[in-house]
């Protein structure tokens, strides 16, 4: 299971699983597909890339699902999955995930154009709200809420 939809009382909530921390990022996006397609499948006719930086895992995962809504409403591009890869910069400019520094995400949204599809759920924002990221075992999870 790569993904898990939980009750919240007014937003979207879900979990989200991998067995490494970029498969949280690249699980994100089925979840987010999944809540502005309502299911409906969402083909991979185009690619957008996009680089961010963190401080911590969280602030990564919540400026990726920001660029991720970011594409829906600036770009009409509705994603299908993603690509990505970890890197930290180190303080010499080299890049080393177990480095101390800012952590860069580099992504690969696939996904399509919203007008070749009917009834697409918006989402507002993404929140810190009970977000958090952790290495469970030889697993990795995350809980995500966005406001819709």
């Amino acid at each position: 299971m790569k993904y898990k939809f939980l009750e919240h009382t007014a937003d979207v909530k879900f979990i989200v699983h991998g067995k490494t921390l970029k498969s949280i990022f690249e699980n994100s996006v089925l979840a987010i597909s999944e809540i502005i397609s309502k299911d409906e499948k969402i083909e991979n006719s185009i690619t957008k890339r996009f680089k961010i930086s963190g401080r911590d895992y969280e602030e990564l995962l919540y400026s990726f699902i920001d660029e991720v809504i970011y594409l829906l409403d600036a770009e009409n591009f509705v994603p299908s999955k993603a690509e990505v890869k970890l890197e930290k910069k180190n303080r010499n400019g080299s890049y080393n995930l177990r480095s101390k520094g800012k952590i860069i995400l580099r992504a690969i949204i696939f996904g399509d154009k919203t007008g070749n599809y009917k009834n697409l759920k918006g989402i507002k924002s993404a929140t810190y709200s009970e977000m958090y990221i952790k290495k469970k075992f030889d697993k990795w999870e995350a809980q995500v809420v966005v406001d819709v």
